[in-house]
């Protein structure tokens, strides 16, 4: 028989799971199979701790920095059980063409700059996250994660996927 701590969490994970598993995706810079292992990890690890968390806002919140920190864990330690595969096909619905070709190109965007990076860049622009809880996620100061968003931003211009405007107004908008 299930309780309500148990129905509680099916509903949640039933309505974040898709978005949970983007944001992994995002974060790990591709590779669905390894977005839903880091998704997964972090969700049971969400329920573990359910009794503390709350509020739904929390748990999405919870699960979201769980994923950070595994994956940041995981490169710390650089060892990977699998070799991802370079380009996992989307699946495609008729009229959705360009968004899946946004997606991909996202990723690819992602993939050149580091994991710590990446991560700020995800929550800043994909959650919509401020500095400060960016910093909260990361457990860092609010100075490092503008560094690193300015040194990853920088790393895309320099690549050419950024025009200086782009730029200028983060800059301007950093002071969230």
């Amino acid at each position: 028989m299930r309780n309500g701590r148990d129905e509680a969490f099916s509903a949640f994970m039933a309505a974040r799971y898709g978005s949970l598993v983007r944001t992994a995706t995002l974060l790990t810079g591709g590779g669905r199979t390894r977005a839903e292992d880091l998704a997964q990890e972090a969700l049971l690890r969400t329920y573990r701790a359910w009794n503390r968390i709350g509020r739904l806002e929390a748990a999405e919140a919870y699960t979201r920095t769980t994923m950070v920190r595994l994956l940041v864990k995981d490169r710390r330690r650089q060892w990977s059980a699998e070799i991802p595969a370079e380009h996992v096909p989307e699946t495609l619905r008729p009229g959705h063409e360009d968004q899946v070709t946004t997606a991909v190109a996202v990723r690819e965007l992602l993939r050149t700059v580091p994991p710590a990076q990446r991560a700020v860049l995800v929550l800043r622009f994909y959650h919509q996250l401020t500095e400060r809880e960016i910093a909260d996620v990361l457990g860092c100061s609010p100075g490092t994660v503008k560094s690193r968003a300015a040194r990853a931003l920088s790393t895309l211009r320099d690549q050419g996927f950024l025009s200086a405007s782009v730029l200028d107004r983060e800059r301007g908008s950093a002071d969230d």
